[in-house]
Formats: C-alpha cells, sequence, structure tokens
C-alpha cells in the first residue's frame, strides 16, 4: 500500500462535519488533545462559519467527540470558573482530561501567565524573568502550585467530567532516587484525582526496566499513557499498550515526525505537523482492543493537532474500530 506523504496539504475532507456522532466504541472513547488549536480554526474544516466563540466551538466539538483533553492548562494554571463553564456546555457523559501545568512536571514556566497574587509570592528575581526553570521554583511555591492547580478541577470533578490528569514528564526526567520520589508524592499532590502519567526518556525502557516501570505506576495507582511517537530519540518511548489501572487507560497518538521531535527551537505546530495513514492507525487496533478488555475505559487522544489531521484521525480511528469485533463493555 503507497503511503500518503503526511506532511503534504490534506485532500477534500469526508464526513468532518456530517457525522456528529461521539467517536466512542464500547469503551474506547476517542477524541483530541485540543478543541481550540490556532490551525485547526484556520483550516476552517471543522467548525462551521456560525460557529465562532468559544462556548460554542465546545458544544460542537463535544456533537463529535466523547472526549477532549485540555491544552492550556499546561501554560497556565486552570480557573475554577473556566472549569464550571466547561462542565456546563458538555453532555452529562462528556470527558476531560486536563493537563498538570509545567512547573508541576519539571517543565520551564512563564511567570506573567501566573495569577498576580501568585506572581506576588515568587522572589523578584524571578518574578521578572521571562521564563523560570522549574528546578529555580521554591519548593514551598510549588506546593501552592499543586494546591491551585486541584482546587480549580474541583467543577470538572464534582460533575463526574474529569477523566484524567495528564502528567507529562520531559526528556530530562530520568530513572533514579528523586523520579521515584516525584512519582510516590503524586498521589498525595493531586489528592486522589485521577493521573494519567507520560515518560519522554527512553531510559525507562531499557532492557528490563520496563516491567520495573510499569509495575511502580500501578503499585501507585497511576495509570501510564501508551503513546504512539516518532522512534529512535532519546525521547522516543516503544509503543507499549498497558493498562496499569483498572479504571482507566489513555492512549496519545503524537504523530512520527523523528525529525522534529527532539530538534531545538521547533515549535509545537510543528512538531506534531503529521497526518496518520490508515495503515498506521490500523496498526493500534488490536492494541487498543487489548486495552479496553483490561481496564474501564480506554481515552484516546490524537495530539496530531495540526490543522484537521487531530480531528479526521481521530475519526478514522473510530471507524476502523467499529469495523471490527466490539470491545470493552
Amino acid at each position: 500500500m503507497t503511503r500518503a506523504d503526511p506532511l503534504a496539504a490534506p485532500p477534500p475532507l469526508q464526513s468532518l462535519r456530517g457525522a456528529p456522532e461521539p467517536a466512542r466504541v464500547g469503551n474506547l472513547l476517542i477524541g483530541t488533545a485540543s478543541w481550540t488549536d490556532r490551525t485547526l480554526l484556520e483550516s476552517r474544516a471543522f467548525y462551521p462559519t456560525a460557529v465562532k466563540t468559544a462556548a460554542d466551538r465546545l458544544r460542537y466539538y463535544a456533537r463529535h467527540f466523547p472526549v477532549v483533553e485540555v491544552d492550556a492548562t499546561y501554560y497556565a494554571l486552570p480557573s475554577a470558573r473556566n472549569a464550571a463553564a466547561w462542565a456546563e456546555r458538555t453532555p452529562a457523559d462528556f470527558v476531560f482530561g486536563v493537563k498538570a501545568f509545567a512547573a508541576l512536571t519539571g517543565h520551564p514556566m512563564e511567570p506573567k501567565r501566573l495569577d498576580p497574587d501568585l506572581r506576588r509570592e515568587l522572589p523578584e528575581k524571578l518574578r521578572r524573568a521571562v521564563r523560570v526553570r522549574a528546578s529555580d521554583v521554591p519548593p514551598a511555591f510549588v506546593d501552592l502550585l499543586w494546591q491551585r492547580f486541584v482546587e480549580a478541577l474541583a467543577p470538572l470533578r464534582a460533575a463526574g467530567k474529569l477523566g484524567y490528569v495528564l502528567v507529562q514528564m520531559p526528556p530530562w526526567f530520568k530513572p533514579g532516587r528523586d523520579a521515584v520520589e516525584y512519582l510516590e508524592r503524586l498521589p498525595e499532590r493531586l489528592r486522589g484525582l485521577p493521573i494519567a502519567f507520560e515518560l519522554r526518556c527512553a531510559e525507562w525502557f531499557a532492557h528490563e526496566r520496563t516491567t520495573h516501570t510499569l509495575s511502580r505506576l500501578r503499585t501507585l495507582g497511576i495509570s501510564y499513557v501508551s503513546v504512539d511517537a516518532p522512534q529512535g530519540t532519546p525521547a522516543s518511548v516503544p509503543p507499549v499498550a498497558v493498562a496499569t489501572h483498572d479504571d482507566f487507560a489513555v492512549v496519545r497518538f503524537h504523530g512520527r515526525r523523528a525529525e522534529t521531535w527532539t530538534r531545538p527551537g521547533v515549535g509545537t505546530t510543528e512538531r506534531f505537523r503529521y497526518r496518520y495513514g490508515e495503515q498506521e492507525l490500523g496498526e493500534w487496533v488490536p492494541r487498543l482492543r487489548t486495552l479496553a478488555r483490561a481496564t474501564g475505559r480506554v481515552f484516546v487522544l490524537m495530539n496530531n493537532c495540526h490543522r484537521e489531521s487531530a480531528v479526521q484521525g481521530g475519526k478514522d480511528l473510530a471507524r476502523l474500530l467499529a469495523g471490527g469485533a466490539s470491545t470493552g463493555q
């Protein structure tokens, strides 16, 4: 089978607007890692022209997909007001994944994005910086960030719409004593919220360490995030599809652009600019069905958010899954 160029302009789309049934197959819930991606809005391929506001876009998105991942909370802490609005604008069975704020996962943060009262708590030197490394943030301030993050998600939790908190670690999060300590503190810091843990360092899966890594997550009650991602880099992890939690599993599709996966200075739009072909998605059909039998729900998120690639990939994957034997519950 000839593989279409994953970076070429897509052909005219089929069924993006014409199939409003949510992409749900048994206990497999399929969605995208954003509903407000700038390039998706600019493409005009998914949202009708009459759908102009953020509220209307979320309502429209929820007609097509049963789950979405909130990416904005990585760049700025969420607010309870926004979380309540998300809950109100979506159907009763709609689910959100919420990405943890950057400084909580060892990534640099931008102080200007903090609420004024929080920003005043930072030392003056950090308060004036454009970007601050997580290692430079005082531990007491990090504890305050965790508290604010959890409190902001209370409306989603109360509405039964918080599927998971995505804790996505950077490539420099490597096996060792500090990493183990971080992992062991996560359940306490997130106060019982469902945790989905994503690794971006190949060392966690070197030789016999794979079994140990997954076993530790299961013991801590943390769900491992399975990924489809570029291979062959220090930040590559294998496409291991495994459930380490009885209630849910998470799978994220990042595209397969190995040449940009770890290149410094590459923006997120360019890093994830990739269109999955049917054969590539088909590789995951048996894996996803296995996950569906192993846990309560499987959240599948297309993170190749460039123009309509993610929404089209999500619909294509749902179609492939629906074409075979039933899954899960």
